[in-house]
């Protein structure tokens, strides 16, 4: 049976990172100047030596996207359905040892709020919801996904790693696609942020994008939450499992999304501070070893970030996100998930979008609510 835990198994971490960090100037020019540039052209571009190439970087990678995507940007919300959780993660608002009031809802909140992102325009929506199989267990997620499905044209989830059987359910159903980031792919450092709950396994989470491409996903969203771990190791161990993916499950489509740490109530200060230059390294870098790859930007970063960087390589974006559960329409003041830094109206959003020559993508078909 296929597993990324075997390969993943081969690499140590200290090796991946000093690798990366001994680059010369001369390596970045040469993955630069490759014709078919892959993994060990990657630790080139996210290394140190790199950054003199940022420019270089950003201008082949604006070309790579605009070949492949044209002057187009999807846009997606998110839809919080319930803040309950039975895992503690030390990063995170909706953590288990957390005091907020739960909340999970109703089939009639979750109509309410899908009525306000569809009058936005959306078409594309993401599913999210804590880790708590009990209350928001396969049964709840099949039921949203059928109250859903008639009004939007794709339905994503960012939920609990599941069994195989489980996804060939909710795929049934009406399911398009599933993001489930590994947060980091350091053994002793997921240990130490996952104490208790079943996300405290770190090979079940691991092997969930394998169980995903079994059971026929449309499309897979990888990433990391840089700020537990060095951004460089784990943004070349989930280029590893990318790959991989991709020989594997060559039927799927799959996208790479960049979440930065960000303050919640008792939040966790970054381990290793991802810089904005950074971030842009990184998002040019996997551009240009991976030209079909979807890549992706929430609204953790700040507005004036996300406008830099969507002609650089970013193909689909949120706006006007809210990370609690009813957070649109049904209760606005409940505790988000995590601080949004980018609190602009999806119009306004449109507005920027279109000023740098870009046309944002909200639908793809014409429907009305029924």
């Amino acid at each position: 049976m296929n597993s990324f835990k075997l390969i993943l198994d081969q690499y140590q971490w200290d090796d991946i990172l000093e690798e990366i960090m001994n680059k010369s100037a001369g390596e970045v020019r040469q993955a630069l100047n490759s014709a078919n540039p892959g993994l060990e052209e990657l630790k080139a571009l996210i290394s140190p030596a790199a950054k003199p190439f940022l420019e270089q970087m950003a201008m082949r990678s604006q070309q790579l996207t605009r070949r492949r995507y044209g002057n187009t940007m999807q846009m997606y919300a998110p839809l919080y359905l319930s803040n309950e959780c039975q895992n503690i993660c030390t990063y995170c608002g909706f953590s288990l040892t957390n005091k907020i009031p739960r909340r999970t809802l109703t089939d009639e909140e979750i109509l309410k709020e899908a009525r306000f992102l569809k009058a936005k325009g959306y078409q594309h929506i993401l599913l999210v919801t804590g880790e708590a199989n009990r209350t928001v267990g396969v049964e709840y997620l099949c039921n949203a996904i059928r109250l859903l499905k008639p009004h939007f044209a794709n339905i994503s989830m960012e939920v609990q790693p599941l069994d195989q059987d489980e996804y060939e359910r909710l795929i049934s159903a009406g399911l398009y696609a599933t993001l489930v980031y590994q947060e980091t792919y350091h053994r002793e450092t997921y240990k130490m942020h996952h104490p208790k709950g079943k996300k405290s396994n770190f090979d079940y989470r691991l092997e969930t994008p394998d169980r995903l491409g079994r059971a026929g996903i449309h499309k897979i969203g990888l990433g990391a939450l840089f700020g537990l771990e060095d951004w460089r190791a784990d943004s070349f161990l989930t280029a590893l499992h990318l790959k991989y993916l991709q020989k594997t499950y060559w039927k799927t489509r799959y996208s790479i999304s960049f979440p930065r740490l960000r303050p919640f109530s008792g939040g966790l200060d970054p381990k290793v501070e991802m810089t904005d230059a950074d971030l842009v390294q990184l998002i040019c870098a996997y551009r240009i070893i991976d030209g079909d790859v979807e890549l992706s930007l929430s609204t953790r970063e700040r507005e004036i970030f996300r406008d830099h960087v969507v002609n650089l390589g970013i193909t689909s974006m949120s706006a006007e996100s809210k990370t609690n559960p009813g957070g649109y329409v049904v209760a606005p003041e409940s505790l988000e998930q995590f601080e949004i830094s980018d609190e602009r109206s999806v119009e306004m959003i449109a507005d920027m979008l279109k000023q740098q020559g870009l046309e944002p993508v909200w639908k793809d078909w014409e429907g009305s609510w029924s």
